[in-house]
């Protein structure tokens, strides 16, 4: 017997919501049908700033192969990324107000491709999946080239065992060619001398011992260098310049099969994250709530993990219900790390990671229980080959809440006949992780959310040492420069630098933002109150000068310099008692600053790297500290080229760019792999609120959970 029209509707209604609606009337209940299709329609739209999916990114393959703006063949796909919408129609969907909040809006890809020797960029319309199209077509006559792709590099590779001058100097050296293998290195960029092999897009190869041993880093060909044309396949370029001995694979390993058991060293007793009431955030999508904090948890294939319209709860406003803009969109722009050895084999080691090779890319699917603890929840991503065809990077990021034992906030009171009162809030925090690894070494990057209002984010470096092969087996052989440290017998740990770039669109509390630098000045005590003196015994004692930032000159700060506070702040904005409302940046180690001369070729292309902060207006178009093209690029195109308009950043929409700095002298317990080092800055409220947003958090409940300890220890 056919269903009745509210039997229809009823069981509808009980499929998508999972509740039963009393019998009303037919009118009211298609009403009800109508506006819970259209809700359940608006809620399978994708998020704006959702990266684009495995369909979407096989829509835009369809699309660019069909056009007719670039028809040689073949034609190879190196980047496909979201061309995401304006801002503002961005911030409208977000705040639900206006047409932008209920309608679709544009799905647009940005495309980077290579056929014919040339670059060519498209945007293509992917709104509509099933009908793709190409909206517009240019071909880059600039300097630099896009990412190189992963089959590449594997083409590249197949090359040096077939070439015999390859295959003698492997033999001279008393090595098998099968044991033997070779990495795509760019060849960065050294001016008008550097040989221009045919114009083309040609990388350099340098290769390794892989038999023995997965450590292969620590097993190098020294003295050997190939030139390799990409887009024909072929090597185009030869050098065997000298012989150094190759290290022994004993005590390379890594690998726990190859270690143990037994295991010797420390050993600590096992733990487990115990969350008696379940995960305390709520994921929509890519959409994350927690706490207080509303954000977006995004991915893009040369960026990787792309945090966006992070936004906090503010319990003071009425209702407790204000969310107020803090970030816009935050990520890794840049990774460049120089090695510090100028010799013909290692003087264009300068690596520019995200534009030669691409976090996303890059990105490491996360071990479970280890990269990431058992409560954690796992985001994957897609990204386009070569051939322009999605590959999914399964558990690429990771959300967890951290319960480190941390303190909020705290304070004791002594009172009259030794009475005690403490108040304790303990921290917890929320972990968006993701792990990159780009050839040797593996990048932890994380951005941790906090209850009190600061989002912190920490870069740990792992992996393993570029080290280069010597004659060396004692220190006391060194009589010159080595350029690096003596790690092991015949091995040089090479001295090297890592600098990696933020940008960070922030929007404190909205768009129009100004940069502030509060700096910490001494004063001698005139014993004057008309010039801040008083007449007492003090001497001396510091004030603070307030500088805000005119022009991008203003806004280029080393933090080694003079102590200060740097603030954004909104001046339209201000709290209870008059202050503008505003974020403090805080550095947390790793600042270090690039040391290399200003002429030099690599330098030129990062010269942003001689200070740690960077202000900017807000530019659509500026995503990459290095440029769109940034392989083999020359620097007209970078942070440090852009800010020499000097353009003004005072009470406008600005974006902050921070280099976390490392210089890294190798020493022995980074061999054979390195313990993880870390650094990183925060971004902090500074008269964000009027008080204490963690003052009215309730206190920690005694529930008396067992700490699952199977043993009592001995006192």
């Amino acid at each position: 017997m056919p269903m009745s029209l509210y039997q229809l509707i009823n069981h509808y209604w009980v499929w998508t919501t999972g509740l039963r609606l009393p019998r009303k009337s037919h009118a009211m209940m298609l009403a009800v049908l109508l506006v819970s299709t259209a809700v359940a329609a608006a809620s399978s739209h994708p998020h704006p700033l959702d990266p684009l999916s495995a369909a979407e990114l096989t829509a835009v393959r369809a699309a660019v192969l069909a056009s007719p703006l670039v028809p040689a063949r073949p034609l190879y796909f190196h980047y496909v990324g979201l061309d995401e919408p304006e801002k503002p129609e961005v911030l409208s969907y977000a705040s639900g107000a206006g047409a932008s909040a209920t309608a679709l809006l544009p799905r647009r890809a940005l495309v980077i491709a290579r056929a014919d020797g040339q670059s060519h960029e498209l945007l293509v319309d992917v709104t509509d999946a099933s009908a793709p199209s190409v909206l517009s077509h240019a071909v880059h006559r600039g300097a630099g080239f896009p990412m190189m792709t992963t089959e590449d590099q594997i083409a590249a590779m197949a090359l040096p065992p077939t070439y015999p001058p390859f295959v003698d100097s492997v033999r001279r050296r008393g090595l098998n060619v099968s044991d033997v293998g070779c990495g795509v290195i760019s060849r960065g960029w050294f001016g008008a001398g550097q040989p221009a092999y045919g114009g083309g897009r040609v990388a350099k190869m340098q290769c390794f011992v892989t038999a023995g041993s997965a450590n292969f880093y620590a097993r190098p060909l020294e003295g050997v260098t190939l030139v390799v044309d990409l887009d024909r396949v072929a090597i185009v370029g030869y050098r065997d310049r000298v012989v150094e001995p190759v290290p022994k694979a004993e005590g390379t390993d890594y690998r726990a099969d190859k270690l143990g058991p037994p295991f010797t060293g420390p050993a600590t007793a096992p733990g487990v994250v115990v969350q008696p009431e379940g995960r305390g955030f709520h994921i929509d999508g890519r959409v994350v709530r927690w706490a207080n904090w509303e954000f977006h948890v995004g991915f893009d294939m040369r960026a990787g993990m792309v945090i966006s319209l992070a936004s906090i709860q503010d319990a003071d406003a009425p209702g407790g219900q204000l969310r107020r803009r803090v970030l816009y969109r935050g990520f890794v722009s840049e990774v460049f790390v120089p090695y510090m050895d100028p010799v013909e084999e290692w003087y264009f080691h300068t690596f520019i990671d995200a534009g030669d090779y691409g976090l996303g890319v890059s990105a490491a699917p996360l071990l479970r229980g280890a990269d990431c603890p058992a409560n954690a929840v796992y985001f994957d991503g897609y990204y386009a080959d070569a051939d322009g065809k999605p590959v999914e990077a399964m558990d690429v990021i990771c959300l967890f809440e951290r319960y480190a034992g941390d303190v909020a906030w705290r304070h004791t009171k002594f009172g009259p006949r030794g009475r005690v009162e403490t108040e304790v809030r303990p921290d917890v925090t929320l972990v968006a992780r993701t792990v990159v690894t780009v050839g040797n070494y593996d990048y932890t990057l994380d951005w941790e959310f906090k209850t009190m209002g600061s989002i912190k984010c920490v870069v740990s470096l792992s992996g393993i040492l570029e080290m280069k092969a010597t004659s060396y087996t004692q220190v006391q052989q060194i009589k010159s420069d080595a350029h690096g440290t003596l790690m092991a017998e015949n091995t040089v740990g090479v001295y090297h630098d890592h600098f990696i770039t933020y940008h960070l669109d922030l929007d404190v509390d909205g768009t129009d933002n100004s940069f502030v630098k509060n700096t910490m000045v001494p004063e001698r005590n005139t014993g004057d109150p008309a010039t801040g003196g008083a007449d007492t015994p003090r001497r001396s004692y510091w004030t603070v000068r307030r500088e805000v930032a005119e022009t991008e000159a203003d806004g280029q700060v080393n933090v080694n310099g003079p102590p200060a506070d740097l603030l954004f702040v909104n001046p339209s904005k201000k709290t209870k008692v008059g202050n503008e409302v505003g974020y403090r940046l805080v550095p947390a180690g790793a600042t270090g600053a690039s040391l290399l001369a200003d002429d030099d070729y690599p330098q030129r292309r990062a010269s942003y790297t001689k200070r740690q902060v960077w202000v900017t207006p807000y530019d659509r178009s500026e995503k990459w500290a290095t440029g769109l093209y940034a392989e083999q690029g020359t620097g007209e195109d970078s942070l440090g080229a852009w800010s020499k308009r000097n353009r003004g950043i005072k009470d406008r929409d600005i974006v902050l760019w921070y280099t976390v700095g490392l210089h890294h002298i190798p020493y022995q317990e980074d061999f054979p792999v390195m313990p993880t080092l870390s650094g990183g800055f925060q971004l902090r409220p500074a008269n964000f609120f009027d008080s204490n947003p963690l003052i009215r958090t309730r206190p920690p409940a005694d529930h008396n959970y067992p700490n699952c300890s199977c043993g009592v220890a001995s006192m």
